[in-house]
């Protein structure tokens, strides 16, 4: 009996210390969840606190040729972009100009704008809202305009690669020239655009990047434009970079003796600050 009487006592004995051992467990939980949101509340706390970046980062690509004698030729270009970040809002404005002419016979002019805002939801999402314009004087079109929302993901980002993609719905409206409109072309109409940027850092001075992009109406599936733009650059300065870049500006539907792709093969002198 006694034998039973002590065996039940080191058996409740140990129940009791189990017990309490889980009380005290569940307790130290509590202390580490309270301690851990306290932490992360002072992290965002803290980080609310980072200065605003109010530089505009500004990246110039600058191309001219000039040849004379026999054919005389000139040609420039003007390629770049300017970003301004604050907080999550991020906007940036590119430019791509391009003129030409053999002995004074103009040969090449046209010039493309787009204005984009973006809101940063996470590091590697964002909303964005687009504001495009194009003209080129030697296309059937005296200009092509779209607007409209859409999304930009990272899609991939290590030490020395970097690939985004863009997602857009617009609003388009492309003005053919009157001497070469097509009958009941459709001006205005909904599109979609995608996107996508790569920049591959191939040694520290060297750098590739590649730009896709194509846009088409939602209707009319032979309504569509596609464009290319390639460009190897290697730093000269702290600022400087020297290099090529190839572009391939396709648009599908064009009038009777007006080219489709339109290349251009550009060397540059590039500025960053």
């Amino acid at each position: 009996m006694k034998k039973i009487t002590l065996s039940l006592l080191a058996a409740s004995t140990l129940l009791l210390a189990a017990e309490q051992d889980t009380v005290q467990l569940e307790a130290d939980i509590a202390k580490a969840e309270t301690a851990a949101a306290a932490a992360t509340a002072q992290v965002k706390a803290l980080k609310a606190k980072r200065p605003q970046n109010t530089e505009i980062m500004t990246h110039l690509k600058l191309g001219y040729i000039n040849t004379s004698g026999n054919t005389e030729t000139e040609t420039f270009s003007l390629d770049g972009t300017m970003k301004k970040e604050w907080g999550a809002n991020n906007l940036a404005l590119t430019v791509d100009a391009q003129y030409g002419n053999v002995s004074d016979v103009e040969t090449k002019n046209k010039y493309f704008l787009e204005l984009e805002y973006g809101y940063k939801f996470t590091p590697k999402f964002s909303v964005t809202y687009v504001l495009g314009f194009k003209n080129d004087k030697f296309s059937s079109y005296d200009y092509q305009a779209y607007t409209g929302p859409g999304v930009k993901y990272e899609a991939y980002k290590s030490g020395i690669q970097l690939l985004n993609v863009e997602a857009s719905v617009l609003l388009s409206k492309d003005v053919q020239q009157a001497a070469l409109a097509t009958p009941d072309f459709d001006e205005t109409y909904g599109s979609y655009k995608a996107k996508a940027t790569y920049e591959w850092k191939i040694i520290d001075d060297l750098k590739f990047n590649q730009e896709l992009s194509y846009r088409a109406s939602f209707e009319e599936s032979d309504n569509y434009f596609a464009f290319s733009n390639s460009s190897l650059s290697s730093k000269i300065s702290d600022i400087f970079s020297a290099g090529i870049a190839y572009k391939i500006d396709y648009t599908n539907l064009v009038a009777a003796g007006i080219e489709q792709t339109d290349n251009t093969l550009t060397a540059f002198i590039s500025v960053d600050y």
